[in-house]
């Protein structure tokens, strides 16, 4: 219970006081320290029907890959269990298209089957990303008095004027391209997400329950409350 008081007020912190992000904007994320991110989408290959000549080939690859980069790099993999809601409302239309009786009947009961085997398997689905960061102060190490400054100065580097943000975020996809290349050399395809995909990402990161039910709305569409 909740006095009347109380009923009809806002709060006066948002939740997003508590994240790390201060805006997605052009395909970028930019945290409140300054730095700035780019998630990759990355594609996955069957290591283990792969040859041994080929895996050796793919893992020297990846370690020089690695020994080549300049600057860290953050790998994710996101496991969710398989939503077939979308797959079972298809097979359900599909099934009422269907004027023969017998593959009426056929779906139905392949539609049972496959909801059976993905509660009894809890069958998982998996998705790799590889976060590109670029630091616009410096990439270097700093003391602890310079870094605790450099906060402040975190405030004016979110709301980059247009002109600085794209001389930033130029710099920052020159890593992403070769980091996308050196991926494609070991049979990996990626692709940065753009500003509805990362929005969406975080949106059912933070939102696993409600992100299920509730869908996201396009980018253009939503309600954006800044703080005054």
């Amino acid at each position: 219970m909740r006095s009347k008081k109380l009923a009809g007020a806002k709060p006066n912190v948002s939740t997003q006081k508590y994240l790390d992000i201060a805006e997605i904007r052009d395909d970028v994320v930019v945290l409140k320290d300054g730095t700035l991110r780019v998630v990759l989408l990355v594609s996955s290959i069957n290591f283990a029907l792969k040859s041994e000549e080929e895996q050796e080939a793919i893992i020297q690859g990846y370690v020089s890959f690695l020994n080549s980069l300049t600057f860290p790099l953050q790998i994710v993999v996101q496991s969710r269990k398989l939503n077939i809601d979308n797959y079972i409302e298809r097979l359900k239309e599909k099934e009422k298209e269907q004027t023969n009786e017998l593959l009426k009947m056929q779906i139905r009961e392949y539609i049972n089957y496959v909801q059976e085997l993905v509660q009894l398997g809890d069958i998982m689905s998996k998705r790799f990303f590889v976060i590109v960061p670029y630091n616009p102060l410096s990439d270097k190490q700093k003391g602890f008095f310079t870094r605790f400054g450099e906060l402040f100065v975190a405030a004016k580097i979110v709301r980059l004027e247009r002109k600085r943000f794209e001389r930033l975020r130029e710099e920052l996809f020159k890593r992403v391209d070769y980091v996308m290349s050196g991926l494609f050399s070991m049979g990996l395809k990626a692709a940065p997400l753009d500003t509805q995909s990362l929005i969406e990402l975080f949106y059912q990161i933070y939102n696993p329950q409600v992100a299920e039910i509730e869908k996201m709305a396009e980018v253009e569409k939503l309600r954006i409350e800044s703080d005054s």
